[in-house]
Formats: C-alpha cells, structure tokens, sequence
C-alpha cells in the first residue's frame, strides 16, 4: 500500500502515515477484522454474480452519472447508528470513478467527545443536533472495487471538526444495515470500514498533523476554509493484499 499526498501540501515537510502491520496485531485483532473481511467479499460476490457491483446499485434508476451529484438523491441515513453516505465523483483523470463520503451524525457522537473551538470562518459550522462528523473517504475504481482511502480538510464536506481522537472513538459507530438503496452496499460499506479500521486511523492521524503545520505555514488564515488544501493524506488500498497480510502474520 502507497501513501501519497495533496499536491498543495508539498511546500510543508512530508509527514509519513504510519501504516498497520498485521504481524503486530494480535490474534484476537486479525480474527475481528477477517470476519469484516469475509462480510465484504460475501457482499461483492452476491452481487457479482447476477453481474452488478455495490457502485452500480446506487447508481440504478438514474438516468446519467453526474459530477457532484449525490447517489442515491438525499444519501443514505441510518436512524439507529445515525451513520451516513454517499457516493459522487469530481475528479477526472487517473483511475478513480467515484468515492464514497462516509459521516456519523450528531445522534450517533459518542457522549463527551467535542469538537475544535470553531474559529471565524466564511460559514459557520454544523452544531448542536447538526453536528456531523466525516470519518473518511473511500475511492472506487471503475469496476466497483476499492482502491483508495483519503481524508479531506473541513471546508470539502462542510462537517463539524472532531480531533482525530474523537474520530476514531466514532468509528466503530458505523453501520448501516436497512435495505435502501442496497442492502448489498450498506453491508459492504459497513465492513469495508471496519476491515480497514487502523488504516483509517492512520489516516485520521496523519490529517492533523497536516492541519497543524498547514496553520503554522499559514499565519492569520483559517486553515479549515482554505481552498489550497483539500486532500490531507491518501492511501491506495486492496483487499485482497490486506486479507493475505493477515492470513500470513
């Protein structure tokens, strides 16, 4: 797995993204998360097999593709996790399709975990029973598959800002098991996070150490509202390659 970063962050010092290493996790840890590996293949091959993908099914009924637009209309929202996605696509070029956006609301925010004191900004943030917190970002490629995670600067989803802490307390919060637009796809997207668990954390890390040092470069402007930064850290994934990692360790 590759790390790379925002082309507008190359001004500041490199900061490497600690990736997880299945030999070090314990027995009890590769055991959870090749249970979430299995719920992700099962999800894919049901649907492989009548030739659909968990991108396709949210894509169903439309008649186009189009950029910015959220799939499905009006997300997705789970009224017991509180947990929430959707997918669209901004970028061209490269190999990335779409990506998933990937959120817990305020309902679902575990009790005591608070956001950063929000500073003068061109809006104001989500509060209160609006609070909503972005846990990362997955890239798909054309054929369905995941190849990607990447976190993004505040200003990109317009969420409330935890601390990488508070986001990672929030994780396990995930899940989305009802049946719209795709039982298939909210099951997979479910446990894709969960298989990925420590990547993300990583990633979640990594963001703000990008956050602090962007501020420092920047004197006097607010980081989160800044437009030279998007994308804070990025991580090519495989399934597969992490599965093999952790039937070897």
């Amino acid at each position: 797995m590759n790390s790379r970063s925002n082309a507008s962050y190359t001004a500041l010092p490199e900061f490497a993204i600690e990736l997880p290493k299945a030999q070090q996790l314990t027995l009890a840890e590769r055991q959870s998360l090749l249970a979430a590996a299995r719920e992700v293949q099962r999800c894919q091959r049901a649907l492989a097999k009548v030739e659909l993908n968990v991108v396709g099914e949210l894509l169903k009924g439309h008649d186009g593709f189009y950029e910015m637009n959220h799939y499905p209309e009006g997300d997705v929202y789970d009224r017991d996790s509180h947990a929430q996605y959707y997918y669209h696509a901004h970028r061209e070029g490269g190999l990335e399709h779409g990506h998933f956006h990937t959120f817990i609301r305020s309902q679902g925010i575990p009790f005591g975990l608070l956001p950063l004191p929000m500073p003068e900004s061109q809006e104001p943030w989500p509060s209160g029973d609006d609070a909503i917190a972005q846990l990362i970002a997955v890239s798909m490629d054309a054929w369905g598959q995941p190849i990607g995670l990447f976190a993004c600067n505040r200003w990109v989803t317009g969420e409330t800002w935890y601390p990488a802490e508070a986001v990672k307390q929030m994780l396990p919060g995930f899940s989305i098991d009802h049946a719209h637009p795709s039982w298939a796809t909210n099951l997979w997207l479910t446990a894709l996070l969960q298989l990925f668990r420590l990547h993300i954390e990583a990633l979640l890390e990594h963001r703000d150490r990008v956050i602090d040092a962007w501020r420092v470069a920047h004197p006097g402007e607010n980081v989160f509202e800044d437009r030279k930064l998007e994308i804070t850290g990025y991580l090519s994934i495989s399934v597969d390659d992490w599965i093999e990692a952790l039937n070897q360790a």
